[in-house]
């Protein structure tokens, strides 16, 4: 059975926590804020506590948190009730003068970078965040596609307007707009699995098991009668998956943060966007060959190492 499409931007004004997953860029940041708020022990507790289904996955934080989230979506009623019960320590937080708090985590300033990053994405996904753990759709907006329509629909004009949204957070918060990138590869690798007949969405819906089963699937190893020149840069896409997904990672870690050690570089940022934009481009073009060929042999450009 199909998961239903996440929304960039909404305008219903009924029972919005039931209808709606999490969309993939604000499962990135809540994640992300929690494994850094919370210990694991914690995390297990707060997921069970809102009513999160299963074991926790394992894993390290940021792992078992983005699993769990996505979890969430395919198995939860309301996976938006559960979100907002999710940061609502958080998002309700408020400052407090505490002798002991040499590190300064309860003053005000702390606590506003904790919210801001949960804050921006669900705006940008037009969801808003309100007291008491509740996460409510934008009223007043004019109904938008779904990026699973976009993907789907093979609008390259669209699909290049989500990674733009990416490049213009760069200079404020690269580590956001990696993980914004991310999250449209990721968006791709699950309609694809979605949309071909004999494919199985994986337990854990995150991109390094989602790209091991496109990868395979649509055959993008260089094959031997290939130019050379065209063989190295086929062989390359393996390279640029792992290098986001390492990229990933690291902005997971650094985001929120404020040590300079952690930060993630702008100009490798914006490396990570670029890829990410040209790897989703090709992809939408290789399965479009494919599909013009019905019953031919697929074609023989494996990625697989």
């Amino acid at each position: 059975m199909r998961e239903p499409s996440f929304q960039i931007g909404w305008a219903f004004n009924i029972a919005p926590s039931v209808l709606m997953r999490i969309p993939s860029p604000v499962v990135a940041v809540i994640a992300d804020v929690l494994q850094e708020c919370h210990t694991h022990a914690k995390l297990k507790m707060l997921f069970m506590k809102h009513g999160a289904p299963g074991a926790a996955p394992k894993g390290n934080k940021l792992h078992m948190c983005m699993t769990w989230l996505n979890i969430v979506n395919e198995q939860c009623p309301s996976p938006l009730e559960v979100a907002g019960g999710l940061i609502m320590d958080v998002m309700d937080a408020l400052p407090r003068t505490d002798p002991f708090d040499f590190d300064g985590k309860t003053n005000a300033a702390h606590l506003d970078a904790r919210k801001r990053p949960i804050l921006v994405v669900l705006e940008k996904n037009g969801l808003r965040y309100e007291t008491g753990g509740h996460i409510y759709p934008v009223t007043g907006l004019a109904p938008s596609r779904t990026l699973d329509d976009i993907l789907r629909g093979r609008d390259l004009t669209a699909i290049s307007a989500e990674f733009q949204r990416a490049q213009q957070t760069l200079a404020k918060d690269p580590a956001a707009a990696l993980l914004a990138a991310c999250a449209i590869v990721e968006a791709f690798c699950k309609v694809y699995i979605e949309d071909t007949p004999g494919l199985e969405m994986p337990k854990a819906p995150t991109l390094k098991p989602l790209w091991a089963i496109v990868h395979k699937d649509l055959q993008l190893a260089p094959a031997s009668e290939l130019d050379e020149d065209l063989r190295r840069v086929l062989g390359g896409l393996a390279s640029v998956v792992e290098g986001i997904l390492t990229a990933r990672t690291h902005a997971s870690s650094a985001h929120g943060r404020g040590r300079i050690a952690d930060k993630v570089e702008l100009r490798h940022a914006r490396l990570a966007v670029n890829a990410s934009h040209t790897l989703v481009v090709f992809l939408l073009e290789t399965w479009d060959a494919r599909k013009a060929t019905p019953g031919a042999e697929r074609p023989r450009t494996r990625v697989g190492r």
